[in-house]
């Protein structure tokens, strides 16, 4: 039997699309309170009927770039206080930037992926976990991908930054026993979402491609997982979830039906 979640602080990064949108949606509707945040606050506060109808008890949304250390502390820190005892924290925010060989590539995508998918995550945890300590409760779910198992060509230093996610998570939950905060990783593999036209700068066609005669995984199967994960009975620790579709083996085997 799992525990409810319902009136639990859930705090999600990059909530305003994608997997973290639809987590938004699948933790409202299990009635928790919703605490989201992204670098514009246009696309939550657009959301905030439907999380409400969808059966949120409350949403308190504001803007933040988990880039920047500084901000991340001071809106950790001056977060309104019926807001600042985080139950469950969701790391998603998160991206990838180009598909040049490594000696090839732009280091300003390096810069902005390690900034985002490793630091921003290191920021939120690290200014979020000493309150779950200090209450013995709280669970940190942060958002890896198939790309932190298996390398693949174009992606060294995006693959790079998810295995960090992986390594950092059993880390975390190493130094958190004794505690009864728990820690997972959700791994997904393709999803289809904006992930890839932000990758490639726009480039719709070519974003496109990557999904073409395969049946990805959706954002909202990524949500349900990271759902049941956070409402497992309280002594039952999911240290990671490996999630693909059926079309896909790892980061480097697909399936693609002829067309």
């Amino acid at each position: 039997m799992g525990i409810s979640i319902r009136d639990r602080i859930a705090f999600v990064t990059g909530a305003s699309a994608g997997i973290g949108k639809s987590t938004a949606l699948a933790l409202a509707k299990e009635g928790a309170k919703l605490l989201l945040c992204s670098r514009s606050t246009d696309a939550l506060d657009a959301m905030r009927d439907e999380l409400l109808q969808a059966g949120a008890s409350t949403v308190h949304t504001f803007a933040l770039d988990v880039r920047d250390r500084a901000a991340v502390a001071d809106a950790i820190a001056n977060l309104p206080e019926e807001w600042r005892a985080v139950d469950i924290l969701v790391n998603n925010a998160g991206l990838a930037r180009g598909m040049d060989k490594f000696y090839l590539d732009d280091i300003d995508n390096w810069e902005e992926m390690i900034d985002t998918n490793t630091k921003g995550l290191l920021y939120v945890t690290r200014a979020i976990l000493p309150g779950m300590v200090a209450r013995n409760r709280g669970h940190v779910v942060n958002l890896g991908s198939t790309a932190g198992w298996t390398a693949y060509a174009g992606g060294s230093v995006y693959c790079a930054t998810k295995a960090a996610e992986k390594i950092l998570s059993e880390g975390i939950r190493i130094d958190l026993m004794g505690t009864a905060v728990r820690v997972t990783s959700v791994d997904p593999g393709m999803v289809e979402t904006r992930f890839s036209e932000v990758r490639f700068g726009g480039d719709k066609e070519r974003a496109a491609k990557v999904y073409a005669n395969t049946t990805p995984l959706s954002p909202d199967d990524v949500a349900d997982a990271i759902v049941w994960a956070v409402t497992r009975p309280a002594h039952v620790n999911v240290s990671s979830l490996l999630l693909t579709s059926i079309d896909q083996a790892n980061a480097v085997t697909i399936h693609r039906r002829n067309p």
